[in-house]
């Protein structure tokens, strides 16, 4: 049984004829009576009585165009909603660490794309939900980073979730800063100048929450800690509380604003220093987006 079937059902219904019947519906009237016996046939029921003067329905073939009008309405309003001419919004979704950058390329990206026919979403998370979001179909795409400390424990999630890592970026930790902390002006910054400061870290719960650091060098012990769940806070308890963060030293001074300066963190015997490598994940043997390699795009545009 098509759908094509079920029109040419339907057309003729509404005409009380199959010569009528096949000329609305530009066709062959043995074409359209074919049709119609086939659907009969696979049915095993009689939906018309041929006469003289027509084509009448029979019972069952009553009981049955009442359904079939209900499937067929579906149809045209599944195409009306995502036909050439569809109402229907394309949708396109990122879930990333909490990082400016991400947010920056993504401000990008919506400035290319009509947000009268497209649908977008950014959500900073935990690194646990943003690997959940991907693998979920939630978000076509992820960003987060990886560093020799967390590579293991990420790409076991990544390979549960059925998902790959696509490289974009690969940097040396620094320590970020309010423009008037005690430490702004240093050139560099070994992590015992630190030890007077609260260590800002965004809260990750309670599993795996050393692997699942946003932070890199996450793997230290630090005198003094403040977990947080979002940027704004962050900023605000460096202003407040001198505190500090250690990051990849690539912040958007158009969205945080220029009080804010990001300093080299110096490594020693005790505290050696470590890459990260920023990238994003993605379904495995699934294509991105247009709007997906965009985004992409104005990422890698950034970086450089």
């Amino acid at each position: 049984m098509t759908l094509q079937q079920i029109y040419y059902m339907i057309v003729t219904a509404e005409v009380g004829s199959m010569n009528k019947a096949a000329e609305k519906l530009f066709i062959s009237q043995p074409t359209l009576t074919s049709a119609i016996k086939e659907l009969e046939s696979e049915l095993g029921i009689t939906i018309f009585e041929r006469t003289n003067r027509g084509v009448l329905l029979t019972d069952e073939g009553n009981d049955f165009l009442m359904s079939a009008r209900q499937i067929y309405q579906q149809y045209e309003l599944l195409k009306e909603k995502y036909g050439p001419q569809g109402s229907i919004k394309h949708k396109f979704s990122v879930s990333c660490q909490h990082y400016s950058f991400a947010v920056k390329a993504f401000v990008e990206t919506v400035k290319q794309f009509d947000t009268l026919k497209y649908e977008f979403r950014i959500k900073e998370c935990q690194t646990m939900e943003v690997i959940k979001d991907v693998g979920n179909s939630k978000s076509e795409i992820g960003i987060l980073y990886m560093s020799d400390y967390n590579r293991k424990y990420i790409q076991r999630l990544m390979d549960e979730n059925g998902l790959g890592f696509e490289p974009i970026i690969t940097c040396d930790a620094y320590v970020y800063l309010y423009k008037d902390h005690p430490l702004a002006k240093e050139k560099s910054i070994r992590l015992n100048q630190l030890q007077d400061y609260p260590y800002l870290s965004f809260d990750q719960g309670d599993d795996g929450a050393f692997y699942l650091a946003e932070e890199i060098l996450s793997e230290n012990e630090y005198a003094r800690q403040i977990k947080l769940n979002d940027r704004a806070t962050a900023l605000n308890l460096m202003i407040g509380l001198n505190g500090y963060m250690l990051c990849s030293g690539i912040i958007s001074e158009e969205l945080n604003g220029d009080d804010y300066v990001v300093i080299p963190y110096e490594a020693d015997d005790d505290n050696p220093n470590s890459s990260m490598t920023i990238g994003y994940i993605y379904k495995r043997h699934s294509v991105l987006s247009p709007i997906a390699k965009t985004y992409v795009e104005e990422l890698s545009d950034y970086f450089k």
